[in-house]
């Protein structure tokens, strides 16, 4: 099982202190992260990936080091972030589902074959060819966690995915990230969903201040808030 271990992690901006020495171990399957805006939820998850590195301390994704082995850790942990439009860079959904296998260095059957699955698996085969840009904010979204989940890493971060859509494609997002076979960590702020996660984390004002299964965390996060 992997382990993703946080070691006296301090995070600062400009003076601004966003974490403050979190020592935290992750290796549930589903682990939720939550809190009000600027309690440091989104940088906690940034330095999983390595989008951000640490100010003071140590982050590792099974045994790597995420400044030391950015590369490596990067290729295992995915990241799917709250707009679609921040995250797809190439004008066709075919196109832009490439990318990412090309940077992996695979043939081109290989790279036909994974974008062909995807596109079966949530049933964009009809927008092969299209550009993204005329899809809808589902339809986008989709197809940024289609181009994440082809790169095949084991661990998938989503950052607020589903704060953007409506009713019905919220229920499609949150129904793939329930499917996946990867461990995924979510930020957002859809209670009802995490419910059936394994773990959750509550970020306050920096530090982790609930750190339990859902139906504690979520019952004490509601009653902190109201």
């Amino acid at each position: 099982m992997g382990i993703i271990k946080f070691d006296k992690v301090t995070q600062v901006f400009d003076d601004l202190c966003v974490l403050k020495n979190i020592t935290v171990q992750l290796a549930e399957k589903r682990i939720a992260v939550i809190g009000a805006n600027g309690s440091g939820k989104s940088t906690f998850v940034r330095l999983i990936n390595g989008l951000q590195l640490p100010s003071h301390g140590f982050v590792s994704v099974d045994g790597l080091d995420t400044k030391r082995d950015a590369k490596a850790v990067k290729r295992k942990v995915g990241f799917v972030f709250q707009n679609p439009d921040n995250q797809i860079v190439l004008p066709l959904v075919e196109e832009d589902l490439s990318f990412g296998l090309k940077n992996l260095k695979l043939s081109r059957d290989e790279i036909k074959e994974r974008v062909d699955e995807i596109l079966q698996r949530y049933d964009l085969q009809a927008f092969r060819n299209h550009a993204v840009h005329l899809l809808s904010g589902g339809q986008k979204q989709l197809v940024a966690i289609s181009s994440v989940v082809a790169m095949k890493p084991d661990y998938i971060i989503f950052d607020e995915p589903t704060t953007l859509l409506d009713l019905r494609n919220k229920r499609r997002v949150t129904q793939v990230i329930e499917e996946l076979s990867q461990t995924a960590i979510v930020v957002s702020h859809d209670l009802e969903f995490l419910k059936k996660f394994d773990r959750v984390l509550v970020f306050d004002k920096g530090e982790i201040a609930i750190d339990d299964v859902p139906f504690v965390a979520l019952k004490e996060y509601i009653r902190k808030m109201s």
